[in-house]
């Protein structure tokens, strides 16, 4: 608002917390851009630094007539569609954490089973019968 200002300019909004990678990935990605310009801001362009909004070739009328709306609603999708994608990958790492500790049970039930014992033959062998069985079949190769 004063003279000689530019047209359009950056205009800085704060988060109230920083801001996770998936998020500004999100925010700064594609899909953003195609909302902004769905809704008539084409060249206007969203950035993270830190927790700051940098929102890019805008003005405080543009914000105030519906752009802020438009970003407002973009964060709240972008929130609900990380938030969902987090339950799901939780309910996942939940699904093979419980499968892997079923896995564990079994297998230590199952080692648990196994025992380093001599099997009872219930016969005790006697070599000299063995040897006798030998020599009688010609085993000995003496005649």
């Amino acid at each position: 608002m004063t003279p000689g200002a530019p047209e359009r300019y950056k205009v800085d909004a704060v988060f109230t917390r920083r801001v996770g990678p998936d998020e500004v990935a999100a925010i700064e990605g594609d899909e953003t851009r195609a909302q902004l310009s769905v809704h008539g801001y084409p060249t206007t362009e969203l950035h993270v630094s830190d927790r700051r909004l940098e929102i890019d070739n805008t003005n405080l009328e543009e914000l105030r007539d519906g752009l802020a709306s438009v970003i407002a609603e973009r964060l709240a999708d972008i929130d609900t569609y990380l938030s969902i994608q987090r339950d799901v990958a939780a309910h996942h790492f939940q699904d093979s954490s419980d499968l892997e500790m079923a896995r564990a049970a079994s297998v230590a039930v199952l080692a648990a089973s196994v025992a380093f014992t001599q099997r009872d033959m219930g016969v005790v062998f006697d070599d000299s019968a063995r040897i006798s069985d030998w020599m009688e079949e010609g085993g000995s190769g003496r005649d």
